[in-house]
């Protein structure tokens, strides 16, 4: 049996590498996407205070510092027992609009597009934000860069650092914003909705005017049937900060709709010995393996998962998008997991929309920002961070310590849909032993439409961690290994 690794993977937040076994006849026999780094946040965060939970959890990376930032503030809401006032919740919101403007257009332009913008075969020195710039002009690439910034400057005006905020507090916000930050912000956000139609017309032009991009898109090694899970407002329509979190199942129709409090009611963790991520499923449907269809409990979060969860958009010019997406791919569900890079952009539109009516609030400058706190308890709080739903689960000692602490990450949510995505892919690409990079990097494609973050998503199986050392002497002859709990 032969075996190809792509170590390391590529343009995405982590570590990782696949491993591709072929049998006799050049087909794949398996596939495994292997996540070697190991990241303890869970487990040294008992003992701490848990009011720098927000800060401690925002360092897990800095891709998504935003989302722990808020998951970890909202579950310290609920373990104080105090709610923020109404003007503290829409500074919140509005900052995690900024965060989803930068982010998504992190992905879109330099992890994700590329594949797109300059073509999924390309010479791999090509494949990257200088290819796009070669292919699109060097006036997007300064629009891009400017418009990411500009989600950036949102966050460090409400958030006071542009990558790992320090404004959220249990009960509120330690921050109000002045008549000039209002001005500023809105000349922002203004700009970024433009933006985000022009990244639509962009991905309408180059994509889906492209035979062989929508034919990849709509190809079945692209394609997953899965349950989909995201939050949802009064209307079912998508929300990237609060809400009730829904399921709808390989029919789009609603399975689940729960409060995160009772998450541990339909939400279990597999554990495979081969990687440090989890594997989440549905309780009620259970573990079959990593197969998709309606019996088995595997869903998915993020952009897609997201949309395919909702029944619309809150905001007019995104849902006028959400609709054409499903008129122009069959109907909900969109199960082609290529289909993420639109649904990403349409969540930045939405963000950019969502930006607008907040910062215009009449309220949007008043002082009374935070609530006083109750005796410390046991709290769970959840947003959708970019790459999915985000839980942050606290008990806390009678002194405000942290005695236990559990985070389900969007990537680990989605972990084992990336595992078959990937497999997925390998099989239906990888034909009689013919690899090249190309074939390679369409593998590695989907992978890179969840958008994952792998640091975020590793934590510490209890107790233990595998470890091997190997020591060599100076002509470079192993003399030995030490191992443990391998």
């Amino acid at each position: 049996m032969k075996t190809i690794t792509i170590d390391p993977i590529t343009r995405l937040e982590g570590h990782g590498k696949i491993v591709i076994f072929l049998n006799d006849d050049g087909n794949v026999e398996n596939v495994y996407l292997q996540i070697p780094e190991l990241r303890g946040f869970e487990r040294f965060s008992e003992g701490r205070r848990a009011e720098d939970m927000p800060q401690i959890t925002s360092r897990i990376c800095g891709v998504c510092p935003v989302a722990h930032h808020f998951a970890a503030t909202k579950a310290l809401d609920r373990a104080f027992n105090v709610d923020p006032p109404p003007v503290a919740k829409k500074l919140r919101e509005l900052m995690y609009a900024g965060y989803f403007i930068y982010d998504h257009i992190l992905h879109f332009y330099y992890l994700g597009g590329p594949d797109f913008v300059v073509g999924p075969d390309a010479p791999a020195a090509k494949r990257n934000i200088l290819g796009v710039i070669e292919k699109a002009g060097l006036d997007v690439a300064g629009e891009v860069i400017r418009h990411r910034a500009y989600g950036q400057k949102i966050t460090a005006i409400l958030g006071g650092k542009a990558t790992h905020p320090v404004c959220g507090l249990p009960g509120g916000v330690s921050k109000a914003l002045s008549e000039e930050e209002v001005d500023d912000i809105k000349k922002m956000v203004d700009s970024c909705v433009d933006f985000a139609q022009f990244s639509l017309k962009l991905f309408d032009d180059i994509v889906l005017k492209n035979e062989d991009y929508v034919n990849l898109i709509v190809s079945d090694p692209y394609k997953l049937n899965t349950y989909n899970m995201g939050l949802v407002d009064e209307n079912n329509h998508v929300n990237f900060y609060d809400g009730l979190i829904r399921v709808t199942d390989t029919n789009a129709k609603e399975f689940l709709k729960f409060d995160v409090n009772d998450y541990f009611e339909h939400i279990v963790e597999h554990v495979e010995k081969w990687s440090y991520i989890k594997f989440p499923y549905l309780k009620s449907v259970g573990w079959k393996g990593f197969v998709d269809g309606q019996e088995n409990g595997i869903y998915r979060v993020g952009p897609l998962g997201r949309l395919n969860a909702a029944e619309g958009m809150a905001t007019p010019l995104a849902n006028d998008e959400y609709k054409r997406m499903y008129e122009t791919l069959g109907g909900r569900p969109v199960n082609n997991t290529l289909a993420f890079h639109w649904a990403r952009l349409i969540e930045l539109l939405y963000a950019t929309e969502r930006a607008k009516e907040l910062i215009n609030e009449p309220d949007i400058t008043s002082k009374e920002i935070r609530n006083p706190v109750g005796e410390p308890g046991e709290g769970i709080g959840v947003t959708e961070a970019a790459r999915g739903t985000l839980i942050h689960h606290y008990k806390l000692d009678e002194k405000g310590l942290i005695k236990k602490a559990n985070l389900i990450v969007a990537t680990t949510n989605n972990s084992a849909a990336i595992s078959m995505s990937i497999r997925d892919a390998a099989k239906g690409l990888i034909k009689g032993g013919v690899v090249d990079s190309g074939l390679l990097n369409m593998v590695e494609m989907a992978f890179r439409a969840y958008d994952p973050c792998f640091a975020c998503a590793t934590h510490s199986l209890p107790g233990k961690m595998p470890l091997k050392v190997e020591i060599y002497d100076k002509d470079e002859r192993l003399i030995k290994t030490i191992k443990q709990n391998i």
